[in-house]
């Protein structure tokens, strides 16, 4: 196997030019979205104005335009959060509504969207996605940089979760966390080949994440083709050892985990390391 481009963007807040750091970040990862149907999927689980809980409404604008920018035939935005919540309205809450033009005209509840049954996932016999992700030629996620309480880390991959509808598997995605959510994390980003990384750590999340934790301001921006790549490298970033996290060991075969795999571009891991606060039993996964 060859390696897998990764870029590292400098941002130091959301009012920096983020459209053009962007277009930086897909240029040096040779993304072509030229008439593809893209759906963008965000963070968006709970709203509390003093936690860093979800993807930043600025991120989420300057993707919309990045994409359309790059000749996208269609460009979605879709969730299915995790909690049992009024969508639109922690969509209200977090100003996408209005920090994102014609948002209501391109948001899809995914909790809620028609779905299609695909076979084969983890040891069920099939697994109902929504219509909207299947019919996508490419899904971004849009995610934000956090500790897991759970998964050690929720980065792009764990970000995926919201693709499965809330609607059939329950709340906070029931099913999934019955497999087991190492392995639906894996198989998650196995049924979803055609993905792009964007993950917002200009503000992440330590300590007690994904809700609970406290802001931690890290003034990047990761992006890339290969998820287990991005994931891997977000966690370098954040001081965890990503050949610890059991669902990037699960997913390795089908991306690059180890250092000498990824091809850093843009800014170095140690230019931007900036380790995050880690609960007790997490602590065995610090990267030295």
């Amino acid at each position: 196997m060859g390696q897998s481009a990764v870029a590292i963007l400098k941002a130091a807040s959301y009012s920096a030019a983020l459209l053009n750091l962007l277009r930086r970040g897909a240029q040096l990862c040779g993304l072509d979205v030229k008439e593809k149907r893209v759906l963008l999927k965000p963070n968006l689980v709970e709203f509390a104005s003093t936690a860093a809980i979800n993807t930043h409404v600025a991120v989420i604008a300057a993707a919309v335009e990045l994409f359309r920018g790059l000749g996208a035939a269609e460009v979605l935005i879709g969730e299915g959060p995790g909690h049992r919540r009024d969508t639109i309205g922690l969509a209200e809450e977090a100003e996408y509504r209005h920090g994102i033009a014609r948002f209501d005209a391109l948001f899809v509840d995914l909790n809620r969207d028609d779905v299609s049954g695909l076979r084969g996932f983890a040891d069920q016999p099939e697994i109902y996605l929504p219509k909207t992700a299947l019919r996508a030629d490419l899904i971004v996620s849009l995610a934000k940089m956090k500790t897991h309480h759970w998964a050690g880390a929720t980065l792009s991959m764990k970000n995926l979760f919201g693709m499965v509808p809330g609607s059939i598997y329950g709340w906070p995605k029931n099913q999934l966390h019955q497999i087991g959510i190492d392995r639906s994390i894996a198989e998650l980003h196995r049924v979803f080949p055609r993905s792009f990384a964007i993950v917002d750590g200009i503000v992440g999340m330590e300590g007690n994440g994904p809700i609970q934790g406290s802001p931690k301001p890290s003034g990047v921006l990761v992006m890339g083709s290969d998820l287990v790549a991005v994931d891997a490298t977000c966690c370098r970033i954040m001081g965890i050892d990503p050949e610890r996290l059991p669902y990037l060991r699960l997913a390795a075969e089908r991306g690059h985990v180890l250092e000498g795999r990824i091809e850093q571009r843009a800014e170095s891991i140690v230019s931007v390391r900036s380790d995050f606060k880690l609960i007790p039993h997490l602590s065995t996964l610090r990267l030295s």
